[in-house]
């Protein structure tokens, strides 16, 4: 359970439990609308008549959004407080989810914007209410939220396929339907937050943190994370299908890559027991990286589901990481916020490069070497970044004379 500032209550067991119950909702809700697009990519795209470039935008405009949209979310919390803030997000990914169901090309685009407003704020806000409830059990409770966050991101991008075939939608209906799994979180999280801790965040200065070289290295360390992730997200099912797979075979190795990304999350919190520095973790996962990206794009096809299998473990082993580093890398839950801001504001737009390049490569190529040394360097760019925010090292805290975990 948490501590506050002197004289204020600790964290109850009912709160805290509260507040799991509001990350966990709120993980399932955030991956859905990236992962489903994927697996319905071409079909977008004949649709509307538009080229793959216009694919690596539709891919990239979420992150972005993710990285734009992050630096608002900690005056956002300052004014609003944790909880009514991943409410508001909840509210917001409502809205774009129904628009984006429309089908012409405006709406898609702006459900786009507004769903990755919702999630950029969400993603800045759940770390730092992490480490207020669960100062103790920051890798742990990560854990859980990322595994969730996966999970939610498999199963969308493994039905969404059928569910269109069965409603006779190519798109539209399933991109719309994602709106309802928001609306259970929305009605479950209003009952859960009545009995959270509530606990009012302190004034703080998020600015110190920009002369920081951890908190820089943070940054870009979380930016080449996201640019891989963001890469499978937007362009797995479609390098499987050059490689001779079946759409729906496709979408469904997108899910099953998302799901083993749970196992790599879970890997987090006892790696971290064990080891108080986690270079020797970062070089690992950079080489599992490389192992994965290598297989699907230049190994055989023999060895693809291995290929899949692997890259899936690392990228989820890679996320839950990073996001552990925010909480462990930060004195307090004030500070936790404030660097996720920066690491994922700064991040995402740095991540946001990736899949518009992939596209890009792929359109003046026609194949996917240039792709794939794109993605190694990232993985190389990774693992040198790693090196330095693997150390265990904290950056200063953004609240002046105040103590708080």
């Amino acid at each position: 359970m948490g501590t506050d500032v002197q004289g204020v209550r600790p964290t109850t067991r009912l709160a805290a439990a509260m507040t799991l119950v509001v990350v966990v909702l709120v993980a399932l809700a955030l991956r859905p609308p990236f992962t489903a697009v994927a697996p319905l990519l071409e079909r977008i795209q004949r649709d509307l008549g538009v080229s793959e470039t216009f694919g690596g935008v539709l891919t990239t405009l979420p992150v972005v959004c993710l990285g734009a949209f992050a630096f608002v979310a900690p005056r956002l919390r300052q004014r609003f407080g944790d909880e009514r803030v991943l409410l508001g997000c909840l509210v917001v990914l409502l809205v774009g989810n129904s628009l984006r169901a429309l089908g012409d090309m405006a709406s898609l685009l702006a459900g786009t914007v507004i769903v990755g407003a919702g999630i950029a704020v969400a993603n800045v806000a759940v770390p730092g209410l992490i480490k207020r409830d669960f100062p103790h059990n920051v890798p742990a409770i990560t854990a859980a939220y990322t595994m969730c966050l996966t999970l939610g991101g498999a199963i969308a991008a493994s039905v969404v396929v059928p569910i269109g075939a069965a409603l006779g939608s190519s798109w539209q209906a399933p991109l719309g339907l994602l709106a309802v799994p928001v609306l259970i979180a929305l009605v479950i999280s209003l009952v859960a937050v009545r009995h959270s801790s509530g606990a009012p965040p302190l004034p703080a200065s998020p600015g110190r943190l920009w002369r920081s070289p951890l908190a820089w290295q943070l940054t870009f360390f979380m930016g080449l994370q996201s640019s891989l992730a963001y890469v499978v997200f937007g362009w797995l099912p479609t390098m499987l299908q050059s490689r001779g797979m079946s759409p729906e075979l496709a979408g469904l190795a997108l899910g099953v890559q998302a799901a083993i990304q749970a196992t790599g999350s879970l890997s987090i919190p006892v790696l971290c027991r064990r080891m108080r520095d986690q270079r020797p973790m970062i070089v690992v996962l950079s080489l599992l990286l490389m192992l994965g990206f290598s297989g699907i794009l230049l190994g055989p096809a023999a060895g693809l589901w291995p290929a899949v299998a692997v890259l899936g473990f690392a990228q989820g082993a890679a996320f839950g990481l990073a996001l552990t580093l925010l909480g462990l890398r930060a004195p307090d839950s004030d500070t936790t916020t404030a660097l996720s801001g920066m690491a994922q504001g700064g991040g995402y737009l740095i991540a946001a490069a990736g899949p518009l390049l992939i596209g890009l490569l792929h359109d003046v190529t026609g194949g996917w070497t240039a792709p794939a040394g794109l993605v190694l360097a990232c993985a190389a760019g990774w693992l040198l970044f790693g090196l330095s925010v693997g150390r265990p090292v904290q950056v200063p805290s953004v609240v002046s004379g105040v103590t708080r975990n």
